[in-house]
């Protein structure tokens, strides 16, 4: 652990739900991140997120959504096996317990929480915004799959009908290479969110595919995912203090 962040462990949440927590080590209290897993667990990858977080100022608590299990990047059959078994009410409890774990800690901020994911963890950043936004300020989505695709992946619902019910502010990040998520989703949730008069930014970056802010994988662009995060965690300022 590096010296500008306080503590970086995981937490028990409640029952068998754990949590990879991350704390500044300015005094508190401080503005506070969810952070989304994507599909491989709460690996080291994730934990160094919540890390980078905590090291520009922010309190972040990434709920491990596979209770302790983590799979290789080449383990895709396993993944999707596991994505399918899995409901947005599994999920949701998941969220809704680091929250509480959230709101009785006197390290962070409780006006209002942030939330960051990947992959799947992006949407669930906006699922989290659409079903709990009087408690989530900001909601910020790395090529988040499956929020406005014509056809759903792993049976889980689509969220462009629900759009209508975010109150946060939202950003969107895309890589223009992503052959996962197709231009036209990028389009059918710009314009759902602006009809619905929601705050929100959507940007795509030239060169760079899924998972492109993944520092362990082939897909990783460097440059591409530090400008991202700066545009992330500018987003969070703006959003999160007061």
């Amino acid at each position: 652990m590096s010296a500008d962040i306080a503590r970086a462990e995981f937490v028990a949440l409640d029952g068998e739900r754990r949590g990879y927590l991350a704390l500044p080590h300015t005094a508190g209290p401080h503005p506070a991140v969810l952070v989304f897993q994507e599909a491989f667990g709460v690996n080291r990858y994730v934990q160094g997120e919540c890390e980078r977080l905590a090291r520009a100022g922010f309190a972040a608590l990434a709920p491990d959504l596979f209770r302790g299990e983590t799979y290789g990047y080449a383990d895709r059959p396993k993944v999707v096996e596991h994505l399918k078994s899995l409901t947005d009410e599994y999920l949701l409890g998941d969220v809704r317990s680091a929250i509480a774990y959230l709101d009785t800690s006197n390290e962070v901020r409780h006006e209002a929480y942030g939330a960051v994911g990947f992959c799947m963890g992006g949407r669930l950043a906006v699922l989290t915004a659409i079903e709990l936004r009087e408690r989530i300020g900001a909601a910020v989505a790395f090529y988040g799959g499956n929020i406005a695709p014509q056809i759903s992946r792993f049976g889980w619902p689509i969220l462009l009908d629900r759009v209508p019910e975010i109150e946060a502010a939202v950003l969107l990040l895309y890589g223009a290479d992503d052959d996962t998520i197709a231009p036209d989703e990028h389009a059918r949730l710009a314009q759902a969110l602006s009809a619905s008069k929601k705050r929100y930014t959507l940007s795509v970056f030239p060169g760079a595919g899924h998972a492109f802010a993944s520092i362990d994988r082939e897909t990783y662009r460097p440059a591409v995912a530090e400008a991202a995060w700066r545009a992330a965690l500018a987003f969070f300022r703006a959003t999160l203090h007061p």
